[in-house]
Formats: C-alpha cells, sequence, structure tokens
C-alpha cells in the first residue's frame, strides 16, 4: 500500500509510472478521499477535546440537569464523527489497496512477456526442440505420472506423482532447503498452510485477487488457503519493529500452493506446469530501504544456482512493467528450457515489493539513530516443485525412454536413472 501524501505529492510522476502498468490513477479521487479522512479525524479530536474539557469543569461540583443534557449530547456527536472518521478512512484504504506498486525506472517498458529483457542464459545448451517429448507423455510412459487417476480425484489441473516420481519431488523438496539453508544462508519455517483475510492483504493478494484464491469457512471463521509461502512467511513480522542490525531476515519454507488461476484457463491444460495444487519452496527477505537492490541480485543468484546445480538450461530475464504482479517494483524471472513446447517458460520469479508489502503489514525498520522507517520486502521461488519435475524429464530423457537425473539429485533420490515402467538404476 502506498502513502497517500507521497503520491500526491509525486503528481504527475506518479501517474506517468503507474500508467506505466496500465493503472489509471486518479489524483483528485485520492486527494479528495484523504481530505475527508483527515477532516473527520480532526473533527473527532475536536469533539473529544470539548468533551474532556466539560468533563474537568464538573469536577468543582455535582452536574446540573442541563450539563447531563449537554454531556449526553456531546457523547452522541463523538460516537456520530467516530463513526464518519472510521468510513471516511475505509474509503481512503480502499482507495489505496487498489494501487499497485509502482515499476522502478529501471523496469523497462511493455505489457508482456514478450517484451521481457533477457540478461544472461545459464547451464547446458538447450536441447534441440525437433523430436522432443512433452513431459506428460514422458511421465506417463515412465508411470510415474497419473493425471486420469488425479482427473477422478479432483478434476482438471491436479497430478498424481507415484514411486519414482513421488520420490523424485521429495528428493527436490529436500535438496532445494538443504541448498538454501546450508549454503544461502536461509532458516527454514514451518508454517500454516490457511490464513485469514489481514494476512492475505498484507502481502498484497487481498482485495486484488480474491476470485484466484480458494477459501474455506467454518461457522464464521473465513480463512484462505495459501497461493504461496509468501504470504506467511512475509508476515511472520507483520506489525513489528525490527532493529535495522538484525537484517536481513532470510525465510524459506515449501509448502502446497493452492490458486484458482480463474483467468487462466486454457493454457497448459496438459501436463503439471498450470496446477491448482502444487509444492514450492519460497524464499522471502526483509531488509533496509538501502540494502534492497543488492538483496534482490542475491536472491536471483540463489534461484539461479538451483538450476545450475540441477544442469538445467535456463535464462534470467528482466520483466517489463506491464507485466509485473501487482505488489512487484522489479521482478527478474528465471526461465527454464522446455524442449517439449519448443519455449523458456518461468520457473522462478524474484520480486523486490519496496516497502509496499511493509506498509500494508505495518513491518518496520528501527535504525541506530532511533528513526522509523518502513522495511523492504523481496520474494522468489526456488524452486516449485512441479515444474522443476517437467523441466528434468524433458531435458533429462534420452532416445531409449529413460530419464537421467543430475549428479546433485542422486544422493536424495537414491537412483540416478528412472527406466520405463518406473524401475530406477
Amino acid at each position: 500500500m502506498h502513502d497517500p501524501q507521497e503520491l500526491l505529492k509525486d503528481g504527475p510522476q506518479a501517474v506517468r509510472r503507474l500508467a506505466r502498468r496500465r493503472h489509471d490513477l486518479d489524483p483528485a479521487a485520492l486527494a479528495d478521499a484523504l481530505r475527508e479522512r483527515n477532516g473527520a479525524q480532526a473533527e473527532v479530536t475536536r469533539l473529544r477535546t470539548e468533551l474532556n474539557r466539560t468533563a474537568r469543569a464538573r469536577r468543582s461540583g455535582p452536574p446540573t440537569e442541563e450539563e447531563k443534557a449537554s454531556a449526553r449530547a456531546l457523547r452522541t456527536e463523538v460516537q456520530r464523527a467516530e463513526a464518519a472518521a472510521r468510513t471516511a478512512a475505509a474509503h481512503l484504504t480502499e482507495l489505496l489497496l487498489s494501487v499497485p506498486n509502482i515499476p522502478l525506472d529501471a523496469v523497462p517498458d511493455g505489457d508482456s512477456e514478450k517484451e521481457a529483457v533477457e540478461i544472461r542464459r545459464g547451464g547446458p545448451a538447450p536441447r534441440p526442440a525437433d523430436g522432443a517429448r512433452h513431459h506428460a507423455d514422458i511421465g506417463e510412459s515412465l508411470g510415474i505420472l497419473d493425471g486420469p487417476a488425479a482427473a477422478r480425484l479432483s478434476g482438471a489441473r491436479f497430478a498424481v506423482a507415484r514411486g519414482a516420481g513421488a520420490r523424485l519431488e521429495r528428493a527436490l523438496r529436500d535438496f532445494l532447503l538443504d541448498l538454501h539453508t546450508r549454503e544461502h544462508g536461509y532458516t527454514e519455517q514451518s508454517v500454516p498452510f490457511l490464513v485469514d483475510r489481514d494476512t492475505m492483504t498484507g502481502t498484497g493478494q487481498l482485495p486484488k485477487f480474491e476470485d484466484d484464491l480458494f477459501r474455506t469457512q467454518v461457522g464464521e471463521r473465513e480463512l484462505f488457503l495459501i497461493p504461496t509461502a509468501e504470504v506467511p512467511l512475509t508476515n511472520l513480522v507483520a506489525g513489528r519493529l525490527l532493529d535495522s542490525r538484525s537484517l536481513p531476515l532470510a525465510f524459506t519454507a515449501c509448502t502446497p500452493c493452492f490458486r484458482a488461476e480463474a483467468g487462466a484457463y486454457g493454457r497448459d491444460t496438459r501436463g503439471i506446469l498450470r496446477l491448482h495444487q502444487f509444492e514450492k519452496v519460497e524464499l522471502v527477505r526483509v531488509c533496509a530501504p538501502e540494502d534492497a537492490p543488492a538483496q534482490l541480485e542475491l536472491m536471483v543468484n540463489h534461484a539461479e544456482e538451483c538450476l545450475k546445480r540441477l544442469e538445467l538450461a535456463h535464462r534470467v530475464v528482466l520483466l517489463p512493467a506491464g507485466d509485473l504482479g501487482f505488489s512487484a517494483r522489479m521482478t527478474y524471472d528465471v526461465e527454464v528450457w522446455l524442449p517439449g513446447s519448443d519455449s523458456y517458460r518461468e520457473i522462478s520469479s524474484v520480486s523486490d515489493c519496496g516497502t509496499f508489502q511493509a506498509r500494508r503489514a505495518d513491518i518496520r525498520v528501527k535504525r541506530p539513530d532511533g528513526s522509523r522507517t518502513p522495511a523492504v520486502t523481496l520474494n522468489g521461488s526456488a524452486l516449485p516443485i512441479g515444474r522443476t519435475v517437467a523441466a528434468l524429464l524433458e531435458q533429462g530423457v534420452r532416445e531409449d525412454g529413460s530419464v537421467v537425473l543430475p549428479e546433485a539429485l542422486v544422493p536424495y533420490a537414491g537412483f540416478r536413472r528412472i527406466l520405463p515402467g518406473g524401475d530406477t538404476a
């Protein structure tokens, strides 16, 4: 969320920057809402002061009936003013919650992934797409992916992995968490998969993406299934004042992720690239504002290192302004080569959210001189289990139909090769 005074102070510049991501900021409406909120709060303060002055004056003797009636009327006015102030504050908050983060000037123009700027490539040279097989076909022929079984259980966009496929998923979870905790300095967290509305709002999922979320309601208690571990990990420090000397904080977790993806139907209907439920290892860092650029580059390196260790062809791209996530001001995508689709596909998004989430979740930093400022939050996936399995299958398949795993996974999986029929060697 934004500071309304800063948005209005920036004026035309804020309008121009938000227009780059196709958001039409209305400064007049924002100014009116801010003026209404401030005026209502000032009226509450005035009436409370008058009520306190009247109460102090009565202490010199018992109140008369006229004074009692006047005090009752004043208390009623205070209650009405407080209700008006709450309404005005809610209206201003509603406006601010709908405004996305402002892209940094270094972010290129453009509206889609087609206009992303390639930064570098890594891993082995991409295998040619000619004759390449789709991961769904590879997984079914090996007997390790069972799409029909998932459809019978839950419908479309779910997956069942069995045997060596399930073991491969478990190996990836352990490998990635070990890499991030032992070598990259993250502290592993075990977090809830169900969170409340305030938690979802703190990281920007609500109110913008309510239609893309799964929710549950028991009695009057409403909870949302997390779309990413970014939500609980970032909110671990919600409402806290952090000592700048303790920063940066670095958290990681592997959780299931639940996404309705109401706007994505018709895309990636085969395989395990776009599911309603999938597992993902998430990274979150919290730092002081001046450290954000270095922390972003560090997180991109951490995500990319996963693909290097897994010997997967990939590239890093800088997303254009129109393709940024709602809470991000700058995002690098790490894309893995999928020969079965003849394309690079996003396997990790690493985002600098600036103070946007910290303002919503009330995460502040206290500096040595005693001054306070909103923190900066950053997040990135490293990596989603399903998409990584898909890349390993498509890049690791051999002419005999078997799939060879990278050396880094062998100690975790307990095998080097998945053979047709699901046997391992």
